[in-house]
């Protein structure tokens, strides 16, 4: 693998601002405090997932609800009987029963 590739998959694991070249490849690794220090500051625990969308705003989280789905069949069930009574009149436009 070429060196830039590497760098670039690398390159999210330490924060650029932190841990500047000359700290990262000093032989003893007393120039790592201030990187130790950062990563130490980080919350621990279970990372919570982000759901974005119609999911999270509807079926995650404390929103959670049926509501999209009974409005998906009502919607639906709309669209059908309109559908179906238009091509009904259509049916008997010209003709009687």
């Amino acid at each position: 693998m070429h060196a830039s590739l590497i760098r670039r998959q690398l390159s999210g694991l330490i924060p650029p601002k932190i841990a500047t070249p000359k700290l990262v490849s000093g032989e003893s690794g007393t120039g790592l405090g201030p990187l130790v220090d950062f990563y130490s500051k980080l919350p621990k625990g279970q990372a919570t997932p982000r759901v974005s969308g119609i999911k999270g705003r509807f079926f995650s989280g404390k929103n959670a609800s049926g509501t999209p789905i009974v409005a998906l069949i009502v919607g639906l069930f709309a669209i059908g009987y309109t559908l179906d009574y238009n091509m009904h009149l259509k049916h008997h436009k010209n003709r009687a029963h």
